[in-house]
Order: structure tokens, then C-alpha cells, then sequence
């Protein structure tokens, strides 16, 4: 659940705002006092900060400005003032968006909703990292299907880069060229299974310093293949 910190010194329209997001899931801090509001928003996680420009203690642009030097949180800046001065100030310090008195609840709560999901979008937020296999010099990249030689992108065919990564994923284990074949090409008899010796060669010539002695992928003679960890 999202947390919504709001810093606003008008108490009516703290809870009306409180009682919109509230409705649409969110769970809802008030704070009437700017010092206070600040102490908040720098000591406490919030997703996104609602704050009001006129605050006893310390005014909006003080709280947005502090809070940006630590922190990306979305801020939405809400003030009486129409002047487009207040709102170049407000955006130019940080803030995110500026809404002015009176406004609609719903409309508050759609740019909540609007600038949440653009933050998550940013940080990635639950979007899983790409899977990556590591090996001494050796990076290939799962998720995007690609594959670096101490730092240089080499091309990999679909059925090299499959082979090369089942291989990485069970290091020191010996598969015969039979269970490579199965695995890979997914058929029991249909097929040469010398593709496979001929995959491995493409692989190492991609992949090995040197392919008569290599580093990565070794030849069981008599078993099948192995990658070396």
C-alpha cells in the first residue's frame, strides 16, 4: 500500500484529501506544521508528498528543497496562489506538479495515481532485474539474450545462445551430447545429434581465448561436455 504524507495547515482540506486517497487505497499521514512536515518527509519512507506552499514554521518551497536534496519522492506542490511565478519556482526546486486552490478530489487523487506509476516506472519498481550468469569474463545476459567476451557483445544464434546458457546455468556437470540434443532441440530422435558438436565448435570460437585449450566449455572424451567453473 502506498504511503501519502500531506502537509497542508488548513485542516478541512487536509481530511478532505486524506478521506479521497484513503478511499482509493492509500494510507494517509497528516502533518499541519511546515517543521514538522520536514522532519516527516526526510525521516520517514513516503511514496509520494502532497505539500502546501503557505506552512507555519516552514514554508512548501523550503520543505520541497530540503526534501530534494535527499530524496526523488513524487511531490505535488497545492497552493491558493495563481501566479505562474509561485508554480516556475515550485517545479524549478523539484517538485513534481502543482495544483491550485480550489481543485477537485478526484482530480488530486488521478495525479497521485499518475505520478506514483510514473515513479515506479522510473526506479523499476517491480520489474525484476535481468537475470545475468557471470563467469571470469564470460556475461550473458538471460533476459535480453545477450552475450559479452570481457566486455565485447558477441552474436549468438538462437540455438548457440540456448546451449551456452544451459551449459553456464550447470556448471561441472558432464551432459552427454545425447541429453544436449534433448535438451536444446527438444526432440528425442528427429535430428543429427552432431549439430550439437557442431554447435559447441561455433560457440568456442565466439567465446575461447584459445579453442585448443579452452577455458569455458571442455570436451569429456568417450562422455560429452562440460563447462568449467
Amino acid at each position: 500500500m502506498s504511503r501519502i504524507l500531506i502537509v497542508e495547515d488548513e485542516e478541512s482540506i487536509a481530511e478532505l484529501e486524506k478521506d479521497y486517497l484513503e478511499l482509493s487505497g492509500f494510507e494517509v499521514e497528516i502533518e499541519n506544521d511546515g517543521e514538522q512536515g520536514l522532519h516527516m518527509a526526510l525521516h520517514e519512507d513516503f511514496d509520494l508528498v502532497i505539500l502546501d506552499l503557505m506552512l507555519p514554521g516552514v514554508d512548501g518551497f523550503e520543505i520541497c528543497r530540503k526534501v530534494r536534496e535527499v530524496k526523488n519522492t513524487p511531490i505535488i506542490m497545492v497552493s491558493a496562489k495563481k501566479e505562474d511565478i509561485d508554480k516556475i519556482r515550485g517545479l524549478g526546486l523539484g517538485a513534481d506538479d502543482y495544483i491550485t486552490k480550489p481543485f477537485s478530489p478526484s482530480e488530486m487523487v488521478a495525479r497521485v495515481k499518475a505520478h506514483l506509476a510514473r515513479y515506479e516506472r522510473l526506479i523499476g519498481s517491480g520489474v525484476p532485474d535481468n537475470e545475468i550468469i557471470e563467469i571470469r569474463g564470460l556475461k550473458i545476459d538471460k533476459t535480453a539474450r545477450r552475450v559479452w567476451v570481457n566486455g565485447e557483445e558477441k552474436n549468438f544464434t538462437t540455438k548457440e545462445f540456448d546451449l551456452v546458457t544451459f551449459l553456464a546455468q550447470n556448471p561441472n556437470h558432464v551432459f552427454t551430447k545425447e541429453e544436449l540434443f534433448n535438451k536444446i532441440w527438444d526432440m528425442e530422435s528427429i535430428g543429427d545429434i552432431a549439430t550439437v558438436t557442431v554447435h559447441i565448435k561455433k560457440i568456442r570460437e565466439k567465446i575461447e581465448f584459445n579453442t585448443a585449450k579452452p577455458q569455458y566449455i571442455e570436451t569429456i572424451w568417450g562422455v560429452g561436455y562440460r563447462f568449467k567453473v
